[in-house]
């Protein structure tokens, strides 16, 4: 008996269209400025598509053609075509146990205008918090003359994907808090709300110390401890959005009990609480005074070596369980991690690669620490407010 014939269906021409579109815009925001002739070869597009692309663009304003400065080279130089920062404008909310920080970023990546404010005590709150960013969006996007069309926030708790909503965010009080819906009902654009590790893993591969690697590891340390997974190339968020809670692995039998019902959590090991333990400092010492006996034990190698020997320990412990679990090529330590002494981090990268089977298997993984700095979450917002809304621009 013959097998019926299927057909494979045929995209029109207005899909390609806009497919091309959209991808070409994708490049232009995360690569920056480029000539025809570039964008024509990073999209395998012959030319007289790039020029009827780019020539739509800009005509719509979202991109400008400029003459590069003059060089060496013969003959006519090729146009740059670059991303208009106000033909896109999205909202990036970083939410953080001690503190909240706004942004309105342009199309390209670029960051138009700031505004933060300390938390505690009440002003934790959700209500209050909440009153406070869209209040501040509001006059944040009067001075600057621009509105934003979407907005992407960064949290650090459990966060159901679908429609924000904050199952937990243990440090900051907060449990079963409809941000998205929230939000959006004032703003009245669409909001995408992000566990800030996953965020903060998507800025990195995209702007960061991870761009280029299809498979990194973002661990971020801080009050808690939480990771943000890049796997061939894309975030992995695991069902609905709750994924990348290794701040729980339980890495320490009969260890100190951690606020989600276990007890030796790797965050109890490596999280603020225990460095200050390590640094010999009270539990609630300022963060300011932490970053500044971090950065007096850097110049010190020997120093730093005795004094965090066991939360080094710690860490290198849980890196090899997250190396060995997921295989990345590169791990990227975010917050505090940053500020740990250089030695220290080079002495724990040579460990994970010496104790991880996998980290042999594939070479050996990097342990590099964050390229984006304090920014690193707030970028990554951006980028999942942009993600939602490129192709309509």
């Amino acid at each position: 008996m013959m097998k019926p014939v299927t057909s494979t269906p045929v995209a029109r021409p207005d899909e390609v269209r806009r497919h091309n579109r959209t991808t070409l815009l994708r490049l232009l925001h995360v690569s920056g400025p480029s000539t025809r002739a570039t964008l024509a070869t990073e999209l395998g597009l012959n030319r007289s598509t790039i020029k009827t692309l780019v020539d739509g663009l800009a005509e719509a304003g979202v991109v400008e053609e400029r003459v590069p400065r003059p060089g060496r080279g013969a003959g006519r130089p090729s146009l740059l075509v670059l991303p208009q920062p106000h033909a896109a404008v999205v909202l990036a909310v970083d939410l953080q146990v001690e503190h909240v920080a706004i942004a309105l970023v342009g199309f390209g990546g670029q960051i138009l205008g700031r505004n933060s404010w300390n938390l505690h005590g009440r002003t934790r709150e959700a209500d209050e918090v909440i009153t406070h960013v869209i209040e501040s969006t509001t006059v944040l996007a009067g001075d600057l003359d621009v509105q934003p069309i979407a907005a992407g926030v960064s949290v650090p708790g459990v966060v159901r994907r679908m429609d924000g909503h904050v199952h937990e965010a243990p440090n900051l009080r907060w449990t079963d808090v409809a941000l998205g819906e929230r939000l959006g009902g004032v703003l009245r654009i669409p909001i995408l709300v992000g566990n800030d590790a996953e965020l903060g893993a998507i800025a990195e591969h995209l702007r960061g110390a991870a761009r280029g690697s299809s498979d990194a590891v973002y661990v971020s340390a801080d009050v808690g401890v939480g990771g943000g997974i890049i796997a061939d190339g894309s975030a992995l968020r695991g069902g609905a959005g709750y994924v990348g809670e290794i701040g729980h692995m339980a890495i320490r039998p009969g260890g100190r009990p951690c606020y989600c019902g276990s007890s030796g959590c790797w965050e109890t090991e490596v999280g603020e609480a225990a460095l200050c333990r390590a640094l010999d400092l009270p539990e609630d010492t300022p963060r300011g005074a932490i970053l500044v006996e971090l950065r007096e034990l850097g110049r010190d190698p020997h120093a730093a070596a005795e004094r965090l020997s066991e939360f080094a320990e710690w860490l290198t412990l849980g890196l090899v369980n997250v190396v060995n679990l997921l295989g990345p090529q590169l791990v990227v330590l975010g917050d505090l991690l940053t500020v740990l002494p250089d030695s220290v981090v080079r002495s724990v990268a040579a460990e994970v690669r010496r104790r991880s089977l996998v980290s042999r298997a594939v070479g050996g993984t990097q342990i590099v620490s964050s390229a984006l700095g304090a920014d690193v979450k707030l970028l990554g917002a951006a980028e999942a407010a942009f993600e939602m809304i490129l192709d309509t621009v």
